[in-house]
Protein backbone atom coordinates (compact mmCIF):
# COMPACT_ATOMS: atom_id res chain seq x y z
CA UNK A 1 0.00 0.00 0.00
CA UNK A 2 2.63 2.11 0.02
CA UNK A 3 1.65 5.30 -1.89
CA UNK A 4 4.95 7.92 -1.31
CA UNK A 5 8.43 8.28 -2.52
CA UNK A 6 9.65 10.61 -0.39
CA UNK A 7 8.58 12.68 2.95
CA UNK A 8 10.52 15.52 3.27
CA UNK A 9 10.87 17.84 5.83
CA UNK A 10 10.31 21.64 4.42
CA UNK A 11 12.90 24.19 5.82
CA UNK A 12 11.63 28.11 6.09
CA UNK A 13 13.56 29.81 3.14
CA UNK A 14 12.25 32.63 0.91
CA UNK A 15 11.13 31.29 -2.11
CA UNK A 16 9.16 34.49 -3.56
CA UNK A 17 7.68 34.90 -6.40
CA UNK A 18 5.74 37.89 -8.77
CA UNK A 19 2.26 38.85 -7.01
CA UNK A 20 0.09 40.66 -9.69
CA UNK A 21 -1.82 43.33 -7.78
CA UNK A 22 -5.13 42.52 -8.92
CA UNK A 23 -7.72 39.39 -8.52
CA UNK A 24 -7.22 36.66 -11.59
CA UNK A 25 -10.48 36.60 -13.20
CA UNK A 26 -11.46 33.15 -14.29
CA UNK A 27 -13.90 34.69 -17.09
CA UNK A 28 -12.77 37.77 -19.12
CA UNK A 29 -8.99 39.27 -19.36
CA UNK A 30 -8.66 42.38 -17.00
CA UNK A 31 -6.97 45.45 -18.07
CA UNK A 32 -3.34 45.11 -18.19
CA UNK A 33 -2.64 48.41 -16.04
CA UNK A 34 -4.35 46.73 -13.23
CA UNK A 35 -1.08 44.19 -13.57
CA UNK A 36 1.28 45.66 -11.13
CA UNK A 37 3.98 43.44 -9.95
CA UNK A 38 5.13 42.46 -6.19
CA UNK A 39 6.98 40.05 -4.69
CA UNK A 40 5.97 37.48 -2.30
CA UNK A 41 7.11 34.69 -0.13
CA UNK A 42 5.31 31.44 -1.66
CA UNK A 43 5.89 29.62 2.01
CA UNK A 44 4.06 32.14 4.15
CA UNK A 45 1.08 30.96 1.74
CA UNK A 46 1.75 27.47 2.11
CA UNK A 47 3.71 26.73 5.59
CA UNK A 48 1.84 28.01 8.69
CA UNK A 49 3.76 25.98 11.19
CA UNK A 50 7.18 25.40 9.48
CA UNK A 51 8.87 22.61 11.92
CA UNK A 52 5.61 20.30 11.64
CA UNK A 53 5.17 21.01 8.16
CA UNK A 54 6.51 18.32 5.44
CA UNK A 55 6.33 18.03 1.46
CA UNK A 56 5.10 14.37 0.13
CA UNK A 57 4.79 13.30 -3.60
CA UNK A 58 1.63 10.95 -4.50
CA UNK A 59 1.94 8.67 -6.30
CA UNK A 60 -1.18 6.06 -7.54
CA UNK A 61 -4.46 7.85 -8.23
CA UNK A 62 -6.99 6.58 -5.14
CA UNK A 63 -7.76 10.22 -4.67
CA UNK A 64 -8.26 11.29 -7.71
CA UNK A 65 -11.79 12.86 -7.29
CA UNK A 66 -10.58 14.92 -4.40
CA UNK A 67 -8.56 16.55 -7.32
CA UNK A 68 -5.25 14.54 -6.07
CA UNK A 69 -3.63 12.86 -8.66
CA UNK A 70 -0.25 10.82 -9.30
CA UNK A 71 2.87 12.84 -9.38
CA UNK A 72 1.21 15.67 -7.10
CA UNK A 73 2.52 17.57 -4.27
CA UNK A 74 1.42 17.84 -0.85
CA UNK A 75 2.01 20.22 2.04
CA UNK A 76 1.41 17.87 5.09
CA UNK A 77 0.96 20.01 8.79
CA UNK A 78 2.04 17.46 11.50
CA UNK A 79 0.35 20.36 14.04
CA UNK A 80 -2.82 19.96 13.20
CA UNK A 81 -5.76 18.05 14.40
CA UNK A 82 -7.52 15.63 11.60
CA UNK A 83 -11.42 16.03 12.06
CA UNK A 84 -13.55 14.39 10.21
CA UNK A 85 -13.82 15.05 6.53
CA UNK A 86 -10.13 15.70 6.33
CA UNK A 87 -7.49 14.27 4.13
CA UNK A 88 -4.67 13.27 6.11
CA UNK A 89 -2.01 10.99 5.86
CA UNK A 90 -1.93 8.12 7.27
CA UNK A 91 0.43 4.76 8.42
CA UNK A 92 -1.07 1.47 8.39
CA UNK A 93 0.79 -1.31 9.91
CA UNK A 94 4.14 0.40 8.16
CA UNK A 95 2.18 1.67 5.24
CA UNK A 96 1.54 5.07 4.22
CA UNK A 97 -1.12 6.25 2.21
CA UNK A 98 -3.41 9.64 1.41
CA UNK A 99 -7.22 9.17 2.38
CA UNK A 100 -10.19 11.11 3.87
CA UNK A 101 -11.13 10.36 7.31
CA UNK A 102 -14.38 9.48 7.95
CA UNK A 103 -15.59 9.26 11.51
CA UNK A 104 -19.36 8.10 12.82
CA UNK A 105 -20.27 6.71 15.72
CA UNK A 106 -17.02 6.13 17.63
CA UNK A 107 -15.52 4.59 14.40
CA UNK A 108 -13.41 5.42 11.91
CA UNK A 109 -12.52 4.66 8.42
CA UNK A 110 -10.60 6.14 5.64
CA UNK A 111 -11.47 6.69 2.44
CA UNK A 112 -10.67 6.50 -0.94
CA UNK A 113 -11.74 9.65 -3.23
CA UNK A 114 -11.84 6.90 -6.47
CA UNK A 115 -14.43 4.13 -6.24
CA UNK A 116 -12.22 1.68 -7.17
CA UNK A 117 -10.09 1.36 -3.87
CA UNK A 118 -11.79 0.05 -0.78
CA UNK A 119 -12.39 2.14 2.40
CA UNK A 120 -9.82 0.94 5.07
CA UNK A 121 -11.08 0.40 8.47
CA UNK A 122 -8.49 -0.31 11.42
CA UNK A 123 -9.27 -3.54 13.19
CA UNK A 124 -8.08 -4.30 16.66
CA UNK A 125 -4.25 -4.82 16.82
CA UNK A 126 -3.70 -3.47 13.80
CA UNK A 127 -0.85 -0.87 13.95
CA UNK A 128 -1.79 3.11 12.91
CA UNK A 129 -1.82 6.44 13.03
CA UNK A 130 -2.78 9.93 11.67
CA UNK A 131 0.31 11.02 11.09
CA UNK A 132 -0.94 14.98 9.37
CA UNK A 133 -3.37 16.62 7.55
CA UNK A 134 -3.16 17.51 3.96
CA UNK A 135 -2.91 21.34 3.37
CA UNK A 136 -2.23 21.54 0.19
CA UNK A 137 -1.80 20.13 -3.52
CA UNK A 138 0.52 21.09 -5.95
CA UNK A 139 0.41 20.08 -9.53
CA UNK A 140 2.31 20.30 -12.55
CA UNK A 141 0.30 21.70 -14.99
CA UNK A 142 2.83 21.06 -17.72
Amino acid sequence: MKTYLDLIPLVQTSTSVGLIASKTPAGFPSPAQDLAVNRIDIGEILVKHPTATYYMCVKGNSMAEAGIDDGDHLIVDRSLTAKHNSIVIAEIDGDVTVKRLHKKNGMIRLKAANLTYPDIVPVPGQEWMIWGVVTHVIKDLL
